[in-house]
């Protein structure tokens, strides 16, 4: 059934595919690759929430480490086609912790994170003005005068692109070297025989 749908899907017949892979799964319910293409299939038809359900019973099955990469890569562009921006960012970063060498997982991720950055510096900017619209005028100026006179101005940082994008590197690295040290110290536990004396 799953090379049926897969066919279908080749041909762009998303109906027929969905309908081959969901027989498939109702035959095997935890087969990942049956839900890992329906979620596809579902994502061609724009249904993007439930590309995303799809992808999740992938990543809750026996899924091996590369299929379990790509559903998490798939599941955050059905989730950033819902607005669901932190839940994609979520998503990418565990693709990126399955396979730090993923380039589409990598770029699309800075690009959440700086569309985030950018929706809470607007988030910040709107709740200032609404507390500003709510206080009336005269405790509006002497809270001005208070913050002039007791507070030093402080500069706002801001990350460009790069900076974004090598700190993130950064953090896949140590990552990367954490788990390693673990592997290694593991085949080293078992690679050395017990003391027989």
């Amino acid at each position: 059934m799953i090379r049926k749908g897969n066919r279908s899907y080749k041909k762009e017949q998303y109906d027929q595919s969905l309908a081959d892979y969901q027989k498939a799964i109702k035959k095997s319910p935890g087969n990942a690759d049956a839900h890992f293409n329906l979620g596809d299939a579902q994502f061609r038809k724009n249904d993007y929430e439930k590309a995303a359900a799809s992808y999740d019973e992938v990543l809750q099955s026996k899924a091996n480490e590369e299929t379990r990469q790509s559903a998490y890569y798939n599941k955050g562009v059905a989730l950033i086609r819902q607005k669901k921006l932190q839940e994609s960012i979520d998503a990418w970063k565990n693709a990126l912790r399955l396979n730090a060498s993923d380039s589409d997982a990598r770029e699309n991720l800075v690009k959440a994170l700086l569309e985030k950055k950018q929706q809470d510096q607007k988030q910040q900017e709107q709740n200032k003005k609404d507390q500003k619209d709510k206080k009336p005028e005269k405790d509006k100026q002497k809270q001005d005068q208070n913050k002039e006179e007791n507070q030093p101005k402080q500069p706002q940082s801001k990350l460009t692109k790069q900076q974004v994008e090598q700190y993130l590197k950064s953090l896949l690295q140590r990552e990367k070297d954490v788990q390693d040290k673990m592997n290694q110290s593991k085949s080293q536990s078992q690679s050395q025989p017990d003391k027989d004396w």
